[in-house]
């Protein structure tokens, strides 16, 4: 005869613990001390074997029968349920170790032993930073998509657009890497798209008209700053590498028999090394450098200690005392400035002039085809580009450097 709740109730401990059968096995084991424990007897492979399911009234009648029905549910598929139970308990437990901020510095780490750039991985502690106290310490594979939503609001509402959108993509990034890796089932932040306000695209302030630019040139020609910083100053237009490029630069980087700067790949925005021809007006510049930072490491050492080279801001801060508005100039600008200036000139052809601005072609099949360096146009163009600029700064008549290789 079934259990029922009156029975159970009713039931009083005695000096050695007795049975109480319900059905199928199931049966509640009344112990001396008065405690109430729901067990099943089992067959598994030819040998009896016990499971308990709680005590009551923790675990209900209605409850307990759910258990043993899950159970003789697994020995019909040929399972022992003990085992099947010591697999969920394993599961539920490394789910709860793979939690979002657990999965984000497994893959944090991997970004650092792949040698990203220290200012790289500061931007992307930060952003995740944004993200811990709200999900950090939950298991990855339970997080929906309105969980992050939330996070990226409280950034939103703080007028952080870009920010909220790169964390969007940090998220993309995290959940790919706990699918590869067996702890998640699907990116949720795809979901998202569309969620977030978009950003207004802020483009490097820039002077692209050539008049313009010869006044510039003019201006920082006659700087009267520190040397190596009205140098670094003549030497961006030239070259148009990223700023942080150049104030990292190295001695031991130029080749000066042959003409070129190698940035190493970790000093570099894609991660690949990248060569710059340098132009007869470069190498006068570097020879006028020389004699004041060449006994050190860096070609723009700080006035703080030649350990280190300028900061961020001092091409910026010293275009500003040149008369320059952030919205006019800034350091970066100069990348625009040569890009859309060579563009316009229809000489150059618009791969050479990518890849001497060090950009990848976004396109998997055109960047297959597109292997080649173009050194040689790269060469004839920076040499035309620094005749140019120098034909800009004197007003019209192209300046001959008085500088020449040995």
């Amino acid at each position: 005869m079934a259990l029922t709740v009156t029975a159970i109730n009713a039931a009083k401990p005695r000096d050695k613990a007795y049975k109480l059968a319900d059905s199928l096995g199931l049966y509640l084991l009344v112990a001396p001390s008065g405690g109430r424990l729901w067990r099943m007897n089992y067959r598994f492979l030819g040998r009896q074997k016990t499971l308990s399911f709680g005590n009551y009234p923790d675990v209900s009648l209605v409850r307990a029968r759910e258990k043993r029905s899950e159970a003789r549910e697994a020995l019909a598929d040929g399972r022992d349920p003990a085992e099947v139970r010591k697999e969920k308990i394993r599961e539920q437990r490394a789910k709860a170790e793979e939690t979002f901020q657990a999965i984000a510095d497994e893959w944090f780490g991997r970004l650092e032993l792949e040698g990203r750039a220290p200012k790289t991985l500061q931007k992307m502690r930060w952003l995740l930073d944004l993200a811990y106290p709200l999900i950090g310490n939950r298991p990855i594979a339970d997080i929906a998509a309105p969980e992050l939503l939330e996070v990226l609001r409280k950034v939103e509402v703080r007028g952080r657009y870009e920010t909220a959108n790169r964390l969007r993509s940090t998220f993309g990034t995290i959940f790919r890497y706990a699918i590869v890796t067996g702890r998640a089932q699907r990116d949720v932040s795809a979901d998202l798209r569309g969620a977030l306000i978009t950003p207004k695209t802020q483009h490097r302030a820039a002077i692209l008209e050539p008049k313009a630019l010869g006044g510039l040139l003019r201006a920082v020609d006659a700087h009267e700053g520190q040397p190596a910083v009205r140098i670094a100053l003549k030497m961006l237009p030239h070259m148009f590498p990223r700023p942080g490029e150049l104030r990292m630069a190295e001695w031991k980087e130029f080749d000066l028999e042959t003409a070129v700067w190698t940035i190493p790949a970790e000093k570099t925005k894609m991660r690949r090394p990248h060569k710059v021809p340098l132009t007869d007006q470069v190498l006068a510049m570097i020879a006028e450098l020389a004699p004041i930072t060449a006994d050190g490491k860096f070609l723009f050492p700080s006035i703080r200690s030649v350990e280190r080279p300028i900061t961020d801001n001092t091409l910026n801060a010293a275009l500003r005392r040149l008369g320059f508005g952030k919205e006019e100039v800034s350091a970066h600008g100069f990348r625009a400035t040569a890009s859309t200036l060579l563009n316009e000139m229809g000489k150059w052809h618009p791969d050479a002039i990518e890849r001497q601005l060090a950009h990848v072609e976004s396109n998997d099949v055109r960047r297959a085809y597109a292997r080649g360096t173009h050194w040689d146009e790269r060469v004839k163009m920076m040499r035309h580009w620094s005749n140019y600029l120098d034909s800009l700064q004197i007003g019209g008549t192209i300046l001959k450097a008085n500088f020449r290789r040995k």
